[in-house]
C-alpha cells in the first residue's frame, strides 16, 4: 500500500503537470504533433518548463530502476517492469540530449494517465477489506478503476500513441528534418514501448479474474527464501514474517 500511495501522488503530479504544459500553455504538440519538429536543429535550447518536466521523470525512472533490482518486491514482470524502466529512462535522457523534448512531453502525458488510474485502483482495493470489515465503497471505487483504467491503457497507450506519436517520429519528423538523426534509434525504442504495453494489455485483459496485484507471486510459486530469523527486514523497510 505504501508503494502504491507514492507512486499514485508521483504520477499524478508529474500527469497534471504534462497536461498544464500541453492544455495550459502555447505549445500545440498535443492537437498538431508534426509541430514537434517544426524549426528543429540540433542543439536548440530547451525551455525550463519541459528541462523541469525532464528532470523530475529522469530522477523517478533511475531510482525506479534501482528500486527494482534491490528495494521492491520480485514479481512475476519485474523482468519486462526493469526493460521498461531502462528503455524509458534510455529515451528520456537521449530525447533531451538530442533535442527531441517536444515529443517527449506527449509521450509522458500519454503514459502517465493510465498509471495514475492504476494506484488509485490498487488502493482502493486494499482499503476494501481492513480493519476486519468490507468497505463497499471502495470495493465500488475499484471496480470503476479497473474499468477506466483498462480504457484509458487502451486509448492513450495503444490508440492515441500511435496515432500521435509514432505517426510523428516515424513520419512527420522526416518531412521536417529529412536528415534529422538517430532516426532509427528512438523509432526502435518507442516501438519496443508500445510492445511492451500490448503485452501489458493482453496480461490486464486476458488474466484479471479479480482486483488484485496478478504480478505476485502465489505462496507456492515463490522462489524458496534464503534461511533466515523468524522476522526479517526487507531492503524497503517493511518487515517479512516466516511462514510455517
Amino acid at each position: 500500500m505504501p508503494e502504491s500511495a507514492w507512486k499514485f501522488l508521483f504520477y499524478l503530479g508529474c500527469w497534471s503537470y504534462s497536461a498544464y504544459l500541453l492544455f495550459g500553455t502555447d505549445y500545440p504538440f498535443f492537437h498538431d504533433p508534426p509541430s514537434a519538429f517544426y524549426d528543429w536543429t540540433p542543439g536548440m535550447a530547451v525551455p525550463r518548463d519541459i528541462a523541469a518536466a525532464y528532470l523530475l521523470q529522469g530522477s523517478f525512472y533511475g531510482h525506479s530502476i534501482y528500486a527494482t533490482l534491490y528495494m521492491d518486491t520480485w514479481r512475476k514482470d519485474s523482468v519486462v517492469m526493469l526493460l521498461h524502466h531502462v528503455v524509458a529512462l534510455v529515451l528520456i535522457v537521449a530525447s533531451y540530449a538530442f533535442r527531441y523534448h517536444n515529443v517527449g512531453i506527449l509521450v509522458l502525458f500519454l503514459h502517465d494517465i493510465s498509471d495514475v488510474q492504476l494506484e488509485f485502483t490498487k488502493l482502493n482495493t486494499y482499503f476494501k477489506a481492513r480493519d476486519g470489515s468490507y468497505r463497499r465503497l471502495h470495493a465500488l471505487v475499484a471496480d470503476l478503476g479497473c474499468l477506466s483504467f483498462s480504457f484509458s491503457w487502451f486509448w492513450f497507450r495503444l490508440y492515441w500513441f500511435p496515432l500521435k506519436v509514432l505517426y510523428a517520429t516515424s513520419h512527420s519528423s522526416l518531412v521536417s528534418v529529412p536528415d534529422i538523426p538517430f532516426y532509427f534509434f528512438f523509432n526502435a525504442l518507442l516501438l519496443l514501448l508500445t510492445v511492451m504495453n500490448i503485452y501489458w494489455f493482453l496480461v490486464l485483459t486476458g488474466q484479471m479474474r479479480e482486483l488484485k496485484d496478478l504480478r505476485e507471486y502465489d505462496p507456492s510459486e515463490a522462489p524458496n527464501p534464503k534461511p533466515s530469523k523468524a522476522e526479517r527486514p526487507l531492503r524497503n523497510g517493511l518487515v517479512k514474517e516466516k511462514r510455517f
